[in-house]
Parts: C-alpha cells; sequence; structure tokens
C-alpha cells in the first residue's frame, strides 16, 4: 500500500510540474531560454523562440499526459518525450555561456542552475517506466544522483557573494525563513542554507551507503524540506506567475523542483523497503 501511493504521488509531481512548465513554455513564458537552445544547436535560421517554445511545451504536456499511460505504446512515446526533454536542455550545460566567466567560468552556474535540474528526470523516468528492471536499492541510488548533485552544487554557490545577493528577494519575502536576516547577515544566512544543503545531502549518501534506514528518513525530511521550501516560493515571492504565460521565471525554475521530491519518494521507498529487512 506504501508504494502504491509514493508511485501515485511520484506521478502527480511530475505531470503536475512538466504541464505546467510545458503550458508556460507554450506560452513563450522562456523566450530567452528558448533563444540560447536555438543558438546553441545552431537553428536559429529556421526557428524562431517562440516556434521551438511551442514546440518544447507541447512535448512537455503530452509527457506529463502519458505519465499515467498503462498501454505498452503509449508508455514507450512517454519514455521518449521525457529523455528528449531532459537531454535537449542537459547538453547546453556544455555552453559556457550556463556559467559566470567573470567569476572564473564552470563550476560557478548561471544560467545553468536551472539546467542541472533537468537530470532529475532520467532516473525517474526509469523508475517510472522500468522500475521492475531495477532493484529499489538500485532506483535509490540512481534518485539520489540528482538529488545530491544539485544541493552540492548550487549549495555550494550559496558560500558566493553574488548568489547571496541572489537570494535574498526569496528568503527576505519568505514567512518560514525571513528571520534569518533578523539574526545574520546576507552572506552569513546564505552560508547557513549551504551548509545545510551540504551536510544533509551527505548525510543522505551515507545513509544508503551503510544501508541505515533512520538516517535515510532524516536526510530525506532534511532534503526535501529544501525542495518543499523553494515551492512556498511560489506564493511569497514577487515573479514566480505571470497573467500571460502562466509562470514567469522564478515559476519555472522553483516548480522543476518537484522532480526531486520524486527522486527522495524513490529513495523512501528503499527506506521502507529495509525496514523489513
Amino acid at each position: 500500500m506504501f508504494d502504491k501511493y509514493v508511485n501515485l504521488a511520484i506521478k502527480v509531481c511530475l505531470a503536475a510540474s512538466l504541464g505546467l512548465l510545458g503550458l508556460s513554455f507554450a506560452l513563450n513564458g522562456n523566450a530567452k531560454g528558448m533563444d540560447v537552445l536555438l543558438g546553441f544547436y545552431h537553428i536559429d535560421s529556421i526557428a524562431n523562440s517562440a516556434t521551438l517554445g511551442l514546440l518544447i511545451g507541447v512535448v512537455m504536456v503530452f509527457a506529463a499526459i502519458l505519465v499515467f499511460a498503462n498501454k505498452p505504446q503509449l508508455k514507450y512515446l512517454g519514455v521518449g518525450a521525457l529523455l528528449a526533454i531532459a537531454v535537449v536542455f542537459l547538453l547546453t550545460l556544455l555552453s559556457p555561456s550556463r556559467y559566470l566567466q567573470d567569476l572564473g567560468g564552470f563550476p560557478v552556474l548561471g544560467s545553468g542552475q536551472g539546467i542541472i535540474k533537468y537530470v532529475a528526470l532520467l532516473p525517474l523516468l526509469l523508475s517510472v517506466y522500468f522500475s521492475s528492471r531495477f532493484s529499489l536499492k538500485q532506483q535509490a541510488w540512481l534518485n539520489y544522483a540528482p538529488v545530491a548533485m544539485v544541493l552540492l552544487w548550487i549549495g555550494g554557490l550559496k558560500f558566493f557573494e553574488f548568489e547571496a545577493k541572489g537570494i535574498v528577494s526569496l528568503v527576505s519575502t519568505s514567512p518560514f525563513m525571513s528571520w534569518l536576516y533578523e539574526v545574520f547577515s546576507v552572506q552569513q544566512a546564505s552560508n547557513i542554507i549551504g551548509i545545510f544543503d551540504l551536510v544533509f545531502a551527505a548525510l543522505l549518501g551515507l545513509g544508503l551507503w551503510f544501508k541505515q534506514r533512520n538516517v535515510m528518513l532524516l536526510a530525506i525530511l532534511g532534503c526535501g524540506s529544501v525542495f518543499v521550501m523553494t515551492q512556498t516560493f511560489l506564493f511569497s515571492a514577487e515573479g514566480a506567475f505571470s497573467s500571460q504565460t502562466l509562470l514567469a521565471g522564478l515559476g519555472q525554475f522553483v516548480i522543476k523542483d518537484l522532480w526531486f521530491i520524486a527522486n527522495l519518494l524513490v529513495v523512501a521507498k528503499y527506506a521502507q523497503q529495509l525496514k523489513s529487512e
């Protein structure tokens, strides 16, 4: 019964995020991002940002619907759609434009912070469509990888001044986090957030490695709180929604964190299995 509800929650996270993101893209809500894709793939002579946004948006909405499909033929269409979405965006991490060159370039992410999140789709694809081919332990490790990647990478950036200042508008308007600025400086608050990310990402890895269920559950709660908190920014911070494109830039950025919640739910299934061993 536990697995049934968790599997449903994973699919809801995927469908909701892909559906909303797809609709926003289709409404030309990410014109700048589409321009980057056009330039990276050298197809700007045959398409424009609106056309590409519409195409990718339709694929995302299609993928969201297919998450709940049971027919084998539709399953493979869903696999293809999710794989295409992830790969098309992730390959652009090879572009120097994704990094802040004035801070040394790679690995200091700029726009790449929103792009590395697409890596979460790859293990979810396997867990949703090919779960019978992988043990829960294998699925847990595969789904832990993107969680660790984003928390260690973006969490590490919290120690940079540009990132500390960049999250002020989010933290200061959050009813759950604004108190940090009453106690700590902007940089100190950012450092604390970064340490939190790093510690719980590492703790989850240790829990998996040593098969310590209680450690895993604690780390899942810690890591999960990061991604749940970002969802509250949709309602507390300005710039999340748009009357023209449904989601604005901030909304498109944080809605992807639902994928990491889904990743953690897969890890939680493994932790539940350990209970009976």
